[in-house]
């Protein structure tokens, strides 16, 4: 099942991330959560570089494989195994941290999702309305709110929107920087409401 978005709010793009502009303390708890989170993540990619394990070209690699009979379509790259051993266990811990919290994940700078949470990344069934809500790992996420996530290179990005349930939802996103270079970001999902 695709969610559509209508968008609430654009989007609160503070220049400088000043923590006022989180309005509330679910708002500056999940930025603080998003910011030790991709500190953790960056240091397991940074190892990984420094072990031999991965290559900087690996790591920002773009050719996205598609997966056999997978609907809707999953992707391989050549980090994607490394990145379900190494990222799941800290992606679940923060999505731990609060009852309000959906998902937190790493994407690349086009919305590929190499890792999701334990919870998203259930065996496929071969259903693909089941496998849409149980298995959203190795996705594409290159819609409007994702890419912008996945995109931003400011201190953080909060966007804020309606899904078709009628749930209130935020995404708030910080970049990801390796070797110099922006991977993607840190994107963390939330009910309002």
């Amino acid at each position: 099942m695709l969610v559509m978005c209508s968008m609430l709010a654009l989007m609160v793009t503070p220049g400088i991330g000043k923590a006022d502009i989180l309005q509330s303390a679910l708002d500056r708890n999940t930025y603080l959560w998003a910011q030790q989170c991709r500190d953790e993540v960056v240091s397991q990619f940074e190892l990984l570089l420094t072990s031999g394990r991965l290559t900087v070209g690996q790591l920002f690699d773009t050719f996205y494989i598609p997966i056999p009979n997978t609907n809707p379509q999953k992707y391989r790259t050549q980090y994607d195994t490394l990145s379900d051993e190494i990222l799941r266990p800290i992606l679940d811990k923060y999505l731990a941290k609060d009852p309000h919290l959906v998902f937190c994940i790493a994407v690349d700078r086009n919305g590929y999702l190499p890792t999701h949470n334990t919870r998203f990344a259930q065996p496929l069934t071969g259903d693909a309305e089941v496998d849409s809500v149980k298995n959203r790992t190795k996705r594409i996420f290159n819609d409007r709110t994702g890419l912008a996530a996945a995109r931003n290179q400011q201190p953080y990005l909060l966007q804020r929107y309606s899904r078709d349930t009628g749930e209130q939802m935020s995404d708030l996103s910080i970049p990801i920087t390796i070797s110099n270079r922006h991977w993607g970001a840190i994107r963390i999902g939330y009910k309002t409401n």
